[in-house]
């Protein structure tokens, strides 16, 4: 399931609206490990970008 989540965030970078909502459902579906390696993998590919997104949803998601 990670890898498909990546697949389907980087096919919806252009959206800054289709990112949130894919990461948000990301976050929903996968295990706690798995939502660290896709932290991590999230700001590698797309932090100079969506930053504030990414502190958003990863902060609920992992307190």
């Amino acid at each position: 399931m990670l890898e498909y989540f990546k697949t389907i965030l980087a096919k919806v970078s252009f959206d800054r609206w289709l990112f949130e909502k894919e990461l948000k459902k990301a976050i929903r579906s996968l295990v706690p490990e798995e939502i660290i390696t896709l932290r991590d993998w999230c700001y590698d590919q797309f932090g100079q970008i969506y930053e504030s997104i990414l502190n958003k949803c990863f902060t609920k998601a992992l307190s």
